[in-house]
């Protein structure tokens, strides 16, 4: 395609997402389907360049003030994503010398939100709890986009044979530091047509992800539930661990995000797996399964702050009246869930939040209004389960929250290399 074409084609997808009324991907995917005369190149210039400037707003929006034109094509020029000698035949005279004044500024002349590029709310919440260098060295790193990490499915394959496998197919990967079942790819390779894929021995999940299923620590045989399961990457974990026995309930309200896992179920071989659409976290179906549950995950909504990396749109989309509202929303969900724990049972609060309100603050009010659940250290859980490293996934920031060192699972994208995940988990007591 013709840089110009090329250029018209990225300007309207930015201006697209800059609106902000519908998740970034699904806009992106969207327009794919709408220009399908759009090849694989085209399309990865298209996406990169919409999802830079979403991750880079504020410095682009700065630089964007001393050119001319519609504000989505300067943005657009900016964050463009190929060679700048392909991208100014593509350009006008003035635009050409106003994209290399912009290119050669320097520090000074920028302010400390073109750097970090979050909005204020959430630069200075971010400041208050961790202290600006580290919300300096986080933000940094949600600017870089994600590792491609999957799971292999323990049902079907071990990892060493997963990799060899991928390694055939050109494709190099590595064991991930923490999760026993992840392989982190160089590079974002297709998987859907790999044999691998499709039988069902490989899923697309953070390591993160992987880690949270894992300290569920789910047995053979047991009756567990998985309380807000969306399209089930954590349930199809969660049923491999339980070696595809007992029972597994892949509860949410959104029948559509469970149709989504449809597929994925038949691929991974599991059979042990209930999917159930509820009404609400007190659909009468909830109570009738009350204090049966060995374990139960509750992967609360939540801003996915953590995931910023993947989605940046979700810092422009969220506000502080969002977040207060999702607090009320996930003390609630984690209080009806709870009662399906029975005596002696795990309960796993988790989110892919960054904030210690969605975080330690929610697990601290729960924890005070439900006696009958004993806290556990996250940190001595995952040491049990032979992850090296714990204690450096757990806290020191639960410190700051008053609570013993590793009580909980904190991970962070600038530390750890995963998307940025919390979980707390506690058993019923009378077991």
């Amino acid at each position: 395609m013709h840089p110009k074409a090329l250029l018209e084609e990225t300007t309207e997808l930015v201006r697209r997402v800059l609106l902000l009324d519908h998740p970034a991907d699904a806009v992106v995917s969207r327009y794919f389907r709408e220009h399908r005369n759009l090849g694989p190149r085209e399309r990865a210039t298209l996406a990169e360049t919409a999802y830079a400037v979403l991750r880079r707003k504020r410095l682009y929006e700065f630089l964007a003030r001393s050119g001319s034109g519609p504000q989505p094509r300067r943005l657009a020029i900016l964050a463009f994503q190929a060679p700048r000698d392909f991208l100014k035949q593509a350009l006008n005279e003035p635009e050409k010398a106003w994209l290399d004044a912009c290119d050669a500024a320097g520090d000074a002349d920028l302010l400390p939100a073109h750097h970090h590029n979050l909005p204020d709310w959430l630069a200075d919440k971010l400041q208050a709890e961790l202290g600006q260098p580290e919300r300096d060295a986080l933000a940094a790193a949600l600017l870089d986009g994600a590792a491609l990490d999957l799971r292999v499915n323990t049902l079907q394959a071990k990892r060493p044979e997963v990799q060899a496998e991928l390694a055939k197919a050109a494709i190099q990967s590595e064991a991930t530091p923490y999760s026993p079942w992840g392989l982190r790819l160089k590079g974002k390779p297709a998987l859907q047509k790999l044999d691998a894929f499709t039988r069902g021995a490989i899923e697309v999940q953070d390591e993160g992800s992987q880690l949270l299923a894992l300290l569920l620590d789910a047995h053979r045989g047991e009756m567990v539930a998985d309380f807000c399961a969306g399209a089930g990457g954590k349930t199809l974990a969660i049923g491999a661990t339980m070696r595809n026995t007992g029972r597994l309930y892949a509860f949410d309200v959104s029948a559509h995000r469970l149709a989504a896992l449809k597929p994925r179920l038949a691929r991974s071989g599991l059979s042990n797996v209930h999917p159930v659409a509820i009404a609400h976290e007190r659909d009468e179906r909830i109570k009738r399964l009350a204090g049966k549950m060995d374990r139960v995950l509750v992967d609360a909504p939540c801003t996915g702050l953590g995931t910023l990396r993947r989605n940046p749109d979700l810092k422009w989309r969220q506000s502080p009246k969002d977040v207060a509202e999702l607090n009320a929303k996930q003390l609630a969900i984690l209080s009806s869930a709870a009662r399906l724990v029975k005596a002696g049972g795990r309960l796993v609060y988790a989110t892919c939040s960054i904030l210690q309100s969605e975080n330690e603050d929610v697990a601290a009010a729960f924890g005070a209004a439900h006696p009958d659940f004993e806290p556990l250290n996250a940190a001595q859980l995952l040491t049990a389960l032979k992850v090296e490293g714990a204690e450096a996934l757990c806290a020191p920031d639960a410190e700051a929250a008053g609570v013993a060192p590793g009580s909980y699972l904190r991970l962070w994208p600038h530390r750890h290399h995963t998307d940025g995940f919390f979980a707390a988990v506690w058993q019923r007591r009378g077991g």
